[in-house]
């Protein structure tokens, strides 16, 4: 029987790796581990090209172990309301059938694809999935230590008739860590409410060839950008989505790049770092951008999800 807000499952299911991080609600908890409210034992479905190991330090530690199953395959969230007809919907469905067979039988999947698509390589896609997911334990000791924000629902008696949001302020300038000069503005942000939950790519910025063009700033549909006391543009990874849209607009090559979240651990200033280091700076920027090759997440143009459909098809047949 489905639930509105159960408070454990045998089994979660994420199709993009990157939210393995955490995920914000649109109810504003805070960044919650997605693995959260699996039982002692249950399993994270994942949908990635990256190893156990890699999946499993960004996921939260939990008390008690569970399992990881990874299902090979490019992310498939694909922004909000598209719908990718990978097979991934299919081949989760036969990896449920292989993980939880109790609550119902690979043939029962298949039986339902068929009456619902029509589509016996669908069926097919889910009964490879079937005999191919394994899976991973993840021990207690094994994972991202962080602690995750917490609240606590007020009682009924504790609310009143009304409820006063305090405003945020406009900004501020702040301190060069060099020349301790203060200078550049950055905008006061909501400081519960953490837009970077919800990305899948950060951009990453090359200073040294930044030519002060405002672009990046401007454009920003989330103001993300704080102006640096020596007139940069530094990315607040706390508040950016990674929507790309300071890549597409910024006119100088490879000057801000995006790249993949799951190769990044926390959301320190790329600006500070920058500035504290110049040459071990360029040498982690290389090292981030080199290959990156095509964005893998996110909606680019129109038709792309299309062309993909065919390398997913081809990862669904050999696994």
């Amino acid at each position: 029987m489905a639930k509105y807000e159960p408070k454990e499952v045998d089994i979660t299911i994420c199709v993009d790796d990157t939210l393995c991080k955490g995920v914000e609600s649109w109810a504003w908890y805070g960044l919650q581990p997605v693995n959260k409210l699996l039982k002692p034992g249950g399993t994270l479905i994942v949908t990635s090209l990256e190893s156990p190991e890699t999946i499993i330090g960004m996921a939260h530690r939990k008390d008690e172990p569970y399992k990881l199953a990874i299902l090979k395959g490019t992310p498939s969230f694909s922004g909000l309301w598209v719908f990718k007809d990978d097979h991934t919907d299919v081949r989760i469905l036969g990896a449920i059938a292989k993980l939880l067979p109790e609550l119902f039988s690979l043939k029962a999947v298949q039986d339902v694809i068929v009456k619902e698509w029509k589509d016996p390589v669908k069926a097919e896609s889910a009964a490879r999935s079937h005999e191919r997911i394994t899976t991973s334990t993840v021990k207690p000791n094994q994972g991202n230590p962080e602690t995750p924000y917490k609240f606590e629902f007020p009682k009924w008696h504790e609310m009143g008739e009304g409820i006063a949001i305090p405003s945020i302020p406009a900004g501020h300038s702040y301190e060069d860590p060099n020349t301790h000069a203060m200078g550049g503005f950055r905008p006061d942000r909501n400081p519960t409410f953490k837009k970077f939950t919800t990305r899948t790519m950060r951009p990453v910025v090359n200073f040294d060839t930044c030519i002060k063009c405002t672009l990046c700033w401007l454009h920003c549909p989330d103001s993300c950008f704080d102006v640096t006391p020596d007139n940069l543009y530094d990315a607040n990874m706390q508040a950016c989505c990674g929507c790309g849209v300071c890549e597409a607009v910024c006119p100088v090559k490879e000057c801000v790049t995006m790249v993949n979240e799951a190769e990044f651990s926390d959301n320190s200033s790329q600006w500070e770092s920058w500035k504290k280091d110049k040459e071990a700076y360029k040498v982690w920027l290389q090292d981030k951008i080199k290959g990156h090759g095509e964005r893998s997440h996110g909606f680019r143009y129109r038709g792309q999800y299309e062309e993909q459909v065919p390398e997913m098809l081809q990862i669904a047949r050999e696994g």
